[in-house]
């Protein structure tokens, strides 16, 4: 199980990453003197306008000022981030070519039928984790359950009965199927091409209600037209300060959040992650960088890239873990 907490990397990891340093050669370390001399592509493997589309162009502001080159957003949607997430792990490794790493790219896709093209944990070097934000079980105002408990309440009192929007292989699907396994819950998805259309219908009542992103729908619950009943963050978030967590709520442990870093192709030269690394951590230490994503209800986390390395890892694992028990087969 994952929680937002740092944690100590693996001494594997830390022994890898010592290595590298050892290797790094005088090209290479001649080369990071100089990174980044031209522009730097940053492909976000989703459209624009959305949250991720966002996380992207803050990293690109944000890096652009620390090392004075141009970082510039290419959106490659397309397979729930696997289009290009592929294109960015296919593309020469001199730390001109990065990818928004994220949840469904970077972890869920490893779940789908068949599995992408690359592999998490080896076509990347993970640079820093930017932030994670919960996802939230809002419900339509007119459903009877008006706290987590009653809705567990209720889902065990009508099994099968309750219907949810899901759109499928995102961070709140599997919130829900996660739900499912750790409550013993029978709950019913419906498939969405988007979380829009999903939200709508919940509005409309034409679905009870659904996990998504929680601020997609904050608007709707601060307007009172949605109810939000849980929230799956390991601690409660700013943003909805009355909301309780799953853990919190009998089931310990249970964590799903969504979640974005930096990555770049296996092979960048260390001192070019390195240096990628500390402009990351240095950015997004700023106040007025955190407290952009933090007036969103984003949790800041700027990681090394040990961390973030070992964070992917553990994430890979445990949504295969919930995909391969809830029997999921993405095509």
């Amino acid at each position: 199980m994952f929680t937002l907490t740092r944690r100590v990397a693996c001494a594997g990891i830390s022994l890898g990453c010592a290595m590298a340093a050892l290797a790094a050669s005088p090209a290479a370390l001649a080369q990071s003197d100089t990174y980044p001399n031209r522009p730097v592509r940053l492909i976000v493997p989703f459209p624009p306008g959305g949250t991720s589309d966002l996380m992207g162009r803050l990293i690109a502001e944000a890096l652009g000022k620390q090392l004075n080159q141009p970082f510039v957003v290419d959106n490659k949607a397309g397979a729930g981030g696997s289009i290009g997430a592929a294109e960015a792990a296919r593309a020469t490794p001199d730390g001109y070519t990065l990818l928004l790493s994220g949840i469904g790219s970077n972890a869920i896709a490893h779940g789908y039928t068949p599995k992408p093209s690359y592999d998490s944990k080896k076509d990347f070097i993970h640079i820093s984790q930017l932030a994670a934000g919960a996802n939230v079980l809002v419900v339509n105002p007119a459903f009877p359950a008006r706290t987590f408990q009653e809705f567990i309440a209720y889902a065990k009192a009508h099994p099968g009965q309750f219907s949810y929007g899901q759109v499928n292989a995102s961070s709140g699907h599997l919130s829900s199927e996660y739900l499912k396994q750790a409550a013993h819950i029978d709950i019913v998805g419906i498939p969405y091409r988007g979380g829009a259309p999903a939200v709508n219908d919940v509005l409309a009542n034409q679905i009870p209600g659904m996990f998504t992103n929680h601020d997609a729908v904050y608007p709707h619950v601060k307007a009172g037209k949605l109810r939000a009943l849980v929230i799956t963050s390991p601690q409660r978030n700013p943003l909805y300060p009355d909301v309780p967590t799953v853990a919190e709520s009998g089931y310990p442990g249970f964590s799903a959040v969504s979640w974005t870093g930096l990555s770049a192709p296996a092979g960048t030269p260390r001192p070019i992650i390195d240096k990628l690394e500390a402009a990351m951590r240095q950015a997004f230490a700023k106040p007025e960088a955190r407290a952009r994503l933090e007036a969103m209800g984003f949790v800041v986390v700027a990681s090394t890239s040990q961390e973030y390395t070992q964070f992917v890892h553990q994430e890979i694992d445990h949504w295969l873990q919930v995909i391969q028990a809830a029997g999921i087969k993405f095509e």
